[in-house]
C-alpha cells in the first residue's frame, strides 16, 4: 500500500475514542520509505534529524580546517579566499541547516502529534514540501564553491557582499531564502496542528511544555521570516539586476540591511533555542522523578521570550552609528529578555533539587547544557549593554559568547533529545557507556574550544581573521586543541546510533516511565501513532503525586 492510500488526517477529533478502522494500512515504515515523499510526520522528522547531522558533519569540517589554520598566526593551511568562504558557509550551515531544522523540524515534526494525541499534522504535503525544500537549499551552498563561494560572513552585509563572488553570493540566497520558506511552511502547520488537533481530554495547562516552545517559536518565525526573506531578495537584485537598494555609492543604505537582517537573526537565536528550552522541560522532570517545578511560568516564559525577542535587534547595531536614545532603548529590552531565560532556568534547577535523578545520557547533556547556558547568558547580558558592546565589538569575545549559546545551548539539548528520544523512534535503546564517553568529550572539547575566545576578545583579537598577532597563539591553539576533540566526540555518537539502532537493547513502549502522550503509543509508534486516540488522565509531569498512578495515559479502548 502507498502512502497516498492512506486515510487523511482527521480534523480535530470530536470523538477521540473511534478507532481506526483501516486495518489494511501497514503497522511501519520499510527503510526506504525513509528516502521517499513521504507524509507521515515521524519519517519526516527523522528525514529532517538524519539530514541536518549531515549537514553538521559537514559544517564540522570546515570548523576543524578553520581551527587547524588559526593554530598558527599566518595563513599556512587556507587561502584567504577559501577561509572566508569556510568561515561563511560554517555559520550558515551550522545554523540554518543543522541546529534549525533538527530542533523544530526534527524534534517538532515527530513529537507535537504524538504529545497533543494526534494521527499527524494538520496539512501532511505541505509537511513534506518544507521538508525538501532543505537538502536543495544545503546543494546549492556547497554548489557556490565551484564559484568561489560566498565570502561575505553568514550576515552578508553589504557592501562586501555586493563585490565579492557574485554568483556565489547569489547562491548563497536562494539558499536561504529556500530555507526561509521551509520554516515558514512548517511554522504555519504546527501553530494549525496545536491550536486545533489536540484530543479535548488534553487541557490548556496540560500541554507538555514543548509543545508550548514549539508554538512560541513558530509564531515568532511567521513574524520575523519574511522580514529576512525581503531584505535578501533586495540584496539579491543589488547583485544581479542593477538596482542599488544597499549601494552606498548609488544612494542605497546599508544600515537599512543592517536592520532587516538582525530583525529576524535575533530573534532566529530564540528560534533555535525556545524548541531547546521544550527538550530540557520534558528531559529533566522525567529523569529526576519529580513534577516540573513552574509550569506555568516556563509555558507564559516562553511567550514572553517570544513576544521580547522581537525588541532587541538593535544591540547588534550599536556601533552602526545607532542614536543614543535607541542604544538606551535596546539596552534595557535585551536586559528584559534575560528575566523569562532566567525564569526556566530557575525552574529547572528548583526541579532537579531533591529529584531522583538518573544520570542517564539525556540527562548529562541537560545538565550539561545548564552550565553552558548560564555561561553565554551572562556574558550575553554583558554585550547587551552599549558601552561593553562597543568595547568587544567584532572580537573573539562575541564568538565565544554566541558559541556558549548556541552550540553548548543547542547542540547540547539535541543531543539530550536524541538519548531521551531514540527508544521512542527506533524502539532501542542508545548505549549508555558509549553515550557518557560522547558527553565527557563534547563538554571538554565545547569548554577547550570556547572558554579561551572571551580571553582572546578581551585582548583585542578581531574575529573572521585568517591571520593574527602571533601574541595571541597560546590560546588560539588552546582553542584549535579544543576543536579537535569536539570533532572526535562525533565517533562514538556515531558508532551508539548506527549500533543500537539495530542491535541496541530492545527499549520497550515507555523505558524511562513518562507520563507525556507519546509514551502511550508503541517504540516505535504505529503509522497512525494509535488504534485508538489516547485520553489525558492526568498531567504530563505529576511524577511522584501519587505512588499508585498509571506511568502512562491509558487510551480507553471504544466497545
Amino acid at each position: 500500500m502507498t502512502q497516498t492510500e492512506l486515510p487523511r488526517n482527521t480534523p480535530p477529533d470530536k470523538n477521540p475514542q473511534v478507532a481506526v478502522t483501516h486495518t489494511a494500512h501497514p503497522k511501519k515504515w520499510k527503510w526506504y520509505d525513509y528516502f521517499t515523499f513521504n507524509i507521515d510526520h515521524k519519517v519526516i522528522g527523522i528525514q529532517y534529524l538524519v539530514t541536518a547531522f549531515l549537514f553538521y558533519l559537514i559544517g564540522g569540517l570546515m570548523a576543524i580546517a578553520i581551527r587547524a589554520e588559526l593554530a598558527t598566526p599566518d595563513a599556512d593551511i587556507l587561502d584567504p579566499n577559501l577561509y572566508n568562504a569556510f568561515m561563511t558557509n560554517h555559520g550558515t550551515i551550522m545554523i540554518f541547516l543543522w541546529i534549525v531544522p533538527s530542533a523544530i523540524g526534527g524534534f517538532g515534526n515527530y513529537l507535537v502529534p504524538l504529545m497533543v494525541g494526534a494521527r499527524d499534522m494538520a496539512f501532511p504535503k505541505l509537511n513534506a514540501i518544507a521538508f525538501w525544500l532543505n537538502p536543495p537549499a544545503g546543494l546549492l551552498l556547497l554548489l557556490s564553491f565551484l564559484f568561489g563561494g560566498s565570502q561575505s560572513g553568514w550576515t552578508a552585509y553589504p557592501p562586501l557582499s555586493l563585490v565579492t563572488a557574485p554568483v556565489a553570493q547569489s547562491l548563497w540566497i536562494l539558499a536561504i531564502v529556500l530555507v526561509g520558506t521551509s520554516s515558514i511552511l512548517g511554522s504555519l502547520n504546527f501553530v494549525i496542528t496545536i491550536l486545533m488537533m489536540k484530543v479535548p481530554s488534553l487541557k490548556w495547562d496540560q500541554l507538555p511544555l514543548f509543545c508550548w516552545a514549539i508554538l512560541a517559536t513558530s509564531v515568532l518565525a511567521l513574524l520575523s521570516t519574511p522580514v529576512l526573506a525581503a531584505g535578501l531578495v533586495l540584496l539579491l537584485f543589488d547583485i544581479n539586476f542593477g538596482t542599488s537598494f544597499f549601494k552606498p555609492d548609488a544612494g542605497g543604505n546599508v544600515v537599512i540591511y543592517q536592520h532587516l537582517f538582525w530583525f529576524y537573526s535575533h530573534p532566529a537565536v530564540y528560534l533555535m533555542i525556545l524548541p531547546i528550552f521544550g527538550i530540557m522541560s520534558e528531559v529533566i522532570p522525567v529523569h529526576a522523578r519529580k513534577p516540573i517545578f513552574g509550569y506555568k511560568a516556563i509555558a507564559y516564559s516562553s511567550v514572553a521570550i517570544c513576544v521580547v525577542g522581537l525588541f532587541v535587534w538593535v544591540h547588534h547595531m550599536f556601533t552602526s552609528g545607532t542614536p543614543g536614545w535607541m542604544r538606551m532603548f535596546f539596552t534595557i529590552s535585551t536586559l528584559i529578555v534575560a528575566v523569562p531565560t532566567g525564569v526556566k532556568i530557575f525552574a529547572w534547577v528548583a526541579t532537579l533539587w531533591g529529584g531522583k535523578i538518573r544520570f542517564t545520557s539525556a540527562m548529562l547533556f541537560a545538565i550539561g547544557l545548564l552550565s553552558m547556558f548560564v555561561m553565554g547568558g551572562l556574558s550575553g547580558v554583558t554585550m547587551g549593554t552599549a558601552p561593553f558592546d562597543v568595547h568587544v565589538h567584532d572580537t573573539y569575545y562575541v564568538v565565544g559568547h554566541f558559541h556558549y549559546v548556541l552550540f553548548g545551548g543547542s547542540v547540547f539539548g539535541i543531543y539530550a533529545g536524541i538519548y531521551h528520544w531514540f527508544p521512542k523512534m527506533t524502539g532501542h535503546k542508545l548505549n549508555e557507556f558509549l553515550g557518557r564517553v560522547h558527553f565527557a568529550l563534547t563538554f571538554i572539547g565545547t569548554n577547550l574550544t570556547f572558554l579561551p575566545m572571551h580571553e582572546l576578545g578581551l585582548q583585542g583579537m578581531p574575529r573572521r581573521v585568517a591571520m593574527y598577532d602571533p601574541q595571541f597563539t597560546s590560546l588560539n591553539e588552546i582553542c584549535t586543541i579544543g576543536a579537535f576533540i569536539l570533532g572526535l566526540s562525533v565517533i562514538p555518537f556515531t558508532i551508539n546510533i548506527l549500533w543500537s539502532w539495530s542491535r541496541g537493547e530492545v527499549a520497550g513502549d515507555n523505558p524511562w516511565r513518562a507520563l507525556t502522550l507519546e509514551w502511550t503509543t508503541s517504540s516505535p509508534p504505529l503509522i497512525e501513532n494509535w488504534e485508538v486516540l489516547p485520553v489525558a488522565t492526568h498531567g504530563p509531569y505529576d511524577y511522584g503525586h501519587s505512588p499508585e498512578a498509571q506511568p502512562t495515559a491509558t487510551p480507553e479502548v471504544s466497545a
